[in-house]
């Protein structure tokens, strides 16, 4: 079989996108096929565990003692801000675009609480025509919806911004993640409270010991807004909520208040100390931005990334994730000479507005040095920014919402490294 010509469509050995489609990586791997099939059969050993019955069924599921290296990456627990800190998701280790429960980044501000869910209680009060007061047990009976979204902090990046040396996809990026969610439109339990017409926000409290408080836009609120109960088809677990969390989809993610108890209607936000002393982006001249609610355009290749290792010249898959809060991603990039020239990607994924989308593009590694970056575009016309562009913009004091290009470098010996081009 005559083999296919590789079609370079980008500087420093940028494959085709339609490579990882037809016939030309797939024809490598019917080569190698042929030959394993080809084997002498009376060579092959039947291995251990194809001998003897393992254990049966277990009553919740585990991950393969063979895949124990995938964990969230943990800070270090900090005296002066007891059960405050974030774990990360293994970005680099991960494929498609959903996170396992288990590793679905968190952020918590005081903890994770134990919450009795038959003792817990959600109020809607303030500017409505009756307050209303709805156990756990009532909520389950609401008609709920089910949308894949991702959820992102706005501190997740921000290493980039300090010019932070080092550093993997989980270590740099990893505090964002993608799930299906399944809850009650807030719109549904709001109409049912009867907003009044002077009615501007709503004051989002947790029942968390900080009192994790957000004010957010009606018009938010009634837009797209969930109160989720369910995470990828189990319960909301107690580190991403339980038994209830507010999901403000594509915004930063501590509006979307875990430990749901409170929702109070306001004619003005409420200017909790996570919207004033926190989560608000200083600028050079020392004006803070207040309410910079949605996470902005953004791309990531997640392999290979950070610290990893190419084992020798050949063909790799370039693939990451891509996301926006103002919509779908329609358009993923990726350069390998530092953004001098640019290939687009293959979308691997449904393009969900405000999920994560997954990405990827055939790349030819000679041995010669290499910067891997990706750029991306959304359904509203944004593109990824570069770093130096945010920093003329928005200065070094503050380090939320950062959605800058990451640049990845790939030395002669093949070893992966973040760098700033």
């Amino acid at each position: 079989m005559k083999k296919q010509a590789l079609e370079r469509v980008a500087g420093n050995g940028l494959i085709n996108r339609r490579h990882l489609l037809g016939a030309g990586l797939a024809g490598m791997g019917m080569a190698v096929s042929n030959s394993v099939l080809g084997a002498d059969a009376g060579n092959l050993e039947i291995p251990g565990w194809s001998k003897q019955p393992g254990p049966g069924a277990s009553a919740y599921g585990g991950p393969s003692r063979h895949a124990d290296h995938l964990q969230r990456m943990a800070g270090a627990p900090n005296p002066i801000y007891p059960g405050g800190g974030a774990s990360r998701s293994p970005l680099q280790h991960l494929q498609g675009t959903i996170t396992p429960n288990s590793l679905h980044f968190e952020r918590h501000h005081a903890g994770i609480p134990d919450i009795d869910p038959a003792q817990h209680k959600l109020v809607i009060n303030g500017l409505v025509r009756q307050p209303l007061v709805f156990s756990y047990e009532d909520l389950l009976k609401y008609p709920m919806v089910s949308r894949v979204y991702f959820l992102e902090c706005s501190g997740n990046s921000g290493a980039l911004l300090r010019g932070a040396q080092g550093g993997t996809a989980q270590s740099l990026h990893g505090l964002v993640s993608g799930a299906e969610w399944t809850g009650i439109p807030l719109s549904t339990l709001l109409d049912e409270a009867g907003v009044l017409p002077e009615a501007r926000w709503i004051a989002a409290v947790g029942a968390d010991a900080a009192s994790m408080g957000r004010s957010v836009p009606l018009g938010k609120a009634l837009d797209d807004t969930m109160l989720a109960l369910f995470q990828n088809g189990e319960p909301v677990r107690p580190g991403q909520g339980y038994p209830m969390r507010l999901f403000n989809p594509g915004w930063e993610g501590n509006t979307s208040v875990k430990w749901l108890t409170q929702i109070k209607l306001t004619r003005e936000p409420v200017h909790f100390r996570d919207e004033t002393s926190k989560y608000t982006d200083t600028l050079p001249d020392r004006r803070s931005l207040q309410f910079t609610f949605p996470m902005g355009t953004k791309s990531l290749i997640t392999s290979p990334s950070g610290q990893m290792s190419l084992p020798g010249q050949g063909i790799y898959k370039v693939t990451g994730i891509a996301w926006s809060g103002s919509g779908s991603i329609r358009r993923v990039e990726v350069s390998a000479d530092g953004g001098r020239s640019w290939a687009d990607a293959l979308i691997e994924s449904n393009q969900f507005e405000k999920a994560l989308t997954r990405f990827s593009i055939p790349w030819e590694w000679t041995g010669a040095g290499a910067v891997l970056q990706s750029r991306a575009t959304d359904s509203a016309g944004d593109i990824q920014p570069t770093r130096d562009s945010i920093l003329a913009d928005k200065g070094t004091i503050s380090t939320y919402h950062n959605h800058c290009i990451q640049s990845w470098n790939v030395d002669g010996a093949g070893e992966v490294s973040n760098v700033y081009v």
